[in-house]
């Protein structure tokens, strides 16, 4: 069977001499979308931080398009095509909208006006604001801007870390369509996210995770019609 388009795997470390991670696994294939779910403290966050190169492993390796890039740096997966965008401090909250996305082109050395145009097309919203300091806007709309800047790079694959934490449910589902508009041109998305249910909604793939390890792997649909999985995860 041909490997996942990306894929940590078995991946097992953490920060000092504790491991966070147990030989957890997540993968994502082209164009679709992987959720991270699980309860606080399972390991979400250092799962994606680990595919995205921020943590070294202790076992397991992590390959992107068949390439191992286990080794390589996070500016060095940049460059190979992954965007992330961490929960927080993910914009430049004193400079223009317009400012944050030519900062996320800073590796390109061709003309992305196409790229901001497509932001734009996508974010309308940003268009409007685009000279209005980032600080300004709404939570909903910084996400917005903190997404469209990981999308200047023109990723692969786009990592976005609990990106509906702090909105309110309606901007939080025009981040999910925003977001599968994202995959429908192809960039391959995994996404943790405290949200479990709306997100398992829009899932290809869906990985519960309990203490830094794999309990259930599914399709979105699947898990969120498995009864332990809801009982335990989604609240009945």
């Amino acid at each position: 069977m041909a490997e996942p388009f990306l894929i940590g795997e078995a991946m097992t470390g953490g920060y000092g001499g504790a491991d966070i991670l147990h030989s957890c696994t997540i993968a994502v294939e082209k164009g679709q979308i992987a959720v991270i779910v699980g309860p606080n403290g399972a390991g979400k966050s250092t799962a994606m931080k680990a595919v995205f190169g921020m943590l070294k492993l202790r076992a397991g390796h992590v390959k992107l398009d068949g390439e191992d890039i286990t080794a390589l740096t996070p500016q060095a997966r940049v460059a190979k095509g992954m965007g992330f965008v961490p929960q927080t401090h993910n914009i430049f909250t004193s400079m223009t909208v317009e400012e944050n996305l030519e900062m996320g082109a800073f590796i390109r050395t061709d003309d992305f006006a196409d790229t901001m145009a497509q932001v734009y097309d996508l974010f309308p919203i940003l268009k409007q604001k685009r000279l209005q300091p980032a600080g300004e806007l709404s939570g909903g709309q910084r996400q917005q801007v903190a997404v469209g800047r990981a999308l200047m790079t023109k990723p692969k694959v786009l990592m976005l870390d609990e990106p509906t934490a702090g909105v309110s449910p309606i901007v939080m589902d025009e981040l999910f369509d925003r977001i599968i508009e994202v995959a429908r041109t192809g960039i391959s998305i995994l996404m943790v996210e405290q949200n479990a249910r709306q997100a398992l909604e829009i899932a290809d793939k869906g990985y519960v995770l309990v203490q830094g390890a794999n309990r259930f792997t599914d399709t979105g649909k699947a898990l969120l019609a498995d009864p332990e999985v809801r009982r335990s995860f989604l609240g009945g």
